[in-house]
């Protein structure tokens, strides 16, 4: 029997770390829940969720060194995964009411309002994968995902010109109109819904992540 796979779900007070523990030791992870720095950058993987608004997310991690964690365990190619705001914040900026943030420039991109009828987007909804996807693999294309946001990417402009180097395998939903759903790049990969909330599809999408741990 194989030895389980150390992931930590990152604490730094915006994000639904115990609904992150409970799905990841279900599909049998062992799974601590911390914002200790040692612990955080040793482990197998580390879950970066995120809940409210993008600049108190990036405040509330910057307190707790979560920015220095991620960015070391990318500069050595240790896995990191981020969900929903934990997603987001990767991302270049992000525009909230109008006040920019910066946010840890992993990925090129402005996270902004989504322009649908009806905000937030709240709910299941289906995504289109690339053909070669990792995370989501073994996964029905018409497979539902819980999402509840208001802002999202639109435009993912990252191009590697390097032949040696895999590109960015970039996933989109739509709701009012495409937004960047989910990102597979390297060590780093991130979720714009909640996986931790999506049933079967979630979990089957979780243990693809821990498989490459």
């Amino acid at each position: 029997m194989s030895e389980k796979k150390k992931v930590v779900v990152f604490d730094y007070g915006f994000g639904n770390v115990r609904s992150a523990e409970r799905a990841l030791a279900h599909v049998g992870a062992d799974v601590e829940i911390t914002r200790d720095f040692d612990r955080a950058m040793n482990a197998d993987g580390l879950l970066v969720p995120g809940v409210g608004a993008f600049s108190a997310c990036m405040e509330g991690l910057k307190k707790a060194r979560g920015d220095w964690v991620i960015g070391r365990r990318l500069s050595g190619g240790r896995p990191v995964m981020g969900i929903c705001v934990g997603m987001q914040i990767l991302f270049e900026r992000g525009i909230e009411h109008g006040v920019e943030t910066e946010g840890l420039d992993e990925w090129p991109g402005t996270v902004a309002p989504l322009k649908a009828p009806v905000v937030p987007h709240m709910g299941w909804n289906t995504v289109r994968s690339p053909e070669d996807s990792e995370l989501f693999a073994g996964l029905d294309p018409e497979a539902r995902f819980y999402f509840v946001h208001s802002y999202a990417v639109h435009d993912w402009s990252l191009e590697v010109t390097n032949a040696r180097i895999r590109a960015p395998r970039v996933t989109w939903a739509t709701h009012g109109e495409p937004f960047v759903a989910a990102v597979e790049n390297g060590a780093l990969w991130a979720t714009q819904f909640h996986p931790e909330k999506s049933g079967d599809a979630g979990a089957q999408l979780l243990t693809n992540w821990i498989g490459t741990l």
